[in-house]
């Protein structure tokens, strides 16, 4: 007897390794001190808690589906056109929605070895095929990536800073990129940690975003802003790509509360350029700890982000040391399912948990040290 019919799913969705969040939990559920999803320690804009506060009164009320007020608000903070900004449930939205509207089946989607892990999902997804670019040590290298493209290639995914491993590719990198790429390319610039870039530098997205016709800047109120919970990402493009995004973009994607605490953030400058003196300030201290542990094998990747990648290439293993922050009540993001089983990407904390931080993978590398010599 044959087996009775039944939905199947499209052979691509299968082929998608479900997105694994950063852990608040220890193995044997004890809630520990979470730095494994890059949220911001000092929390949440006062402002915009007062804000997201005093909107309960509208809860039987839909959203503005054009989010008009959040658009206005972000083009005159950073000088751009309301009308060519797109906003969704996160950065990831935005990013989900450009594969939606620029590749199905049989088109292929760049992006760069160690890039961040929503997008091979948005790439399957639509039926399309990733391809990987190598990396040059955990770096953005354009060479490899425009020696990737194809006539099939559709669109080219970089996250600047990148994720997981908090590399920069510099202005010029990404000029050269972009000239490389045919015009029927989309350039899809992740800036989910632009706002945490030491100086005044940029890699040129948004202006490029501005002048050029395949170009897409995404950004996020997840992490510097504090408002992971509310899930606000918006994006800017030329008005082509922008119009083609919103076909496919759901009408109520954002809160009405979650859009008053994102406005109300981007007016805070007080907090944001506190959680950018801290970030910047104890980046740097942890990366100087780490390399005091270069002997023992520890090293720590340059990052622009607000997190630092740290190799192990010694007799403390990447799995040890997250174990063992596990056991003292620390979760950071071990990354085995991302081809770095031998690097844990741990968020900049508060001062107190930075510091714990080092001084726990100090103590784990003695006593890796005492272990190996038996």
């Amino acid at each position: 007897m044959n087996a009775p019919a039944k939905p199947r799913p499209m052979p691509w969705i299968m082929e998608i390794a479900p997105y694994v969040p950063g852990r608040s939990k220890t193995d044997d559920g004890r809630k520990a001190i979470k730095l494994s999803s890059n949220e911001n320690p000092l929390g949440t804009s006062p402002a915009a808690r007062a804000a997201f506060a005093a909107a309960a009164d509208n809860l039987e009320r839909y959203p503005d589906a054009s989010g008009t007020e959040l658009r206005e608000a972000l083009a005159q903070l950073h000088g751009l056109d309301p009308a060519r900004i797109i906003y969704g449930n996160g950065s990831d939205e935005v990013l989900h929605l450009a594969a939606g509207a620029f590749a199905g089946p049989g088109d292929e989607i760049i992006y760069v070895n160690y890039g961040f892990s929503v997008y091979p999902i948005a790439t399957r997804r639509v039926g399309a095929t990733p391809v990987v670019a190598p990396d040059s040590d955990y770096a953005t290298d354009v060479d490899a990536i425009l020696a990737c493209v194809s006539e099939k290639t559709r669109i080219v995914f970089i996250a600047n800073p990148n994720n997981p491993t908090g590399t920069y590719a510099a202005r010029e990198e990404i000029a050269r990129l972009h000239a490389g790429l045919r015009p029927d390319i989309l350039l899809v610039l992740d800036h989910a940690y632009a706002e945490y870039i030491e100086g005044k530098i940029d890699d040129g997205g948004m202006e490029l975003a501005r002048t050029a016709p395949n170009v897409l800047v995404t950004r996020t109120f997840s992490k510097l802003y504090g408002l992971a919970a509310e899930r606000i990402g918006w994006g800017y493009a030329s008005a082509e790509i922008i119009e083609a995004m919103h076909r496919i973009r759901l009408p109520f994607s954002i809160t009405i509360a979650g859009t008053a605490a994102a406005i109300a953030a981007l007016g805070d400058t007080a907090f944001v350029e506190h959680t950018r003196t801290h970030n910047a300030k104890w980046r740097r201290w942890f990366a100087d700890e780490i390399a005091k542990l270069g002997n023992a094998g520890l090293r720590a990747v340059p990052s622009q982000a607000n997190f630092i990648l740290v190799l192990f290439e010694g007799a403390l293993t990447a799995e040890a040391a997250y174990k063992g922050l596990m056991d003292a009540g620390y979760i950071v993001r071990w990354l085995p399912g991302q081809g770095l089983p031998h690097g844990l990407r741990i968020t900049i904390g508060t001062e107190d948990e930075t510091r714990a931080v080092a001084g726990i993978l100090q103590r784990l590398v003695a006593d890796a040290r005492d272990s190996a010599a038996g």
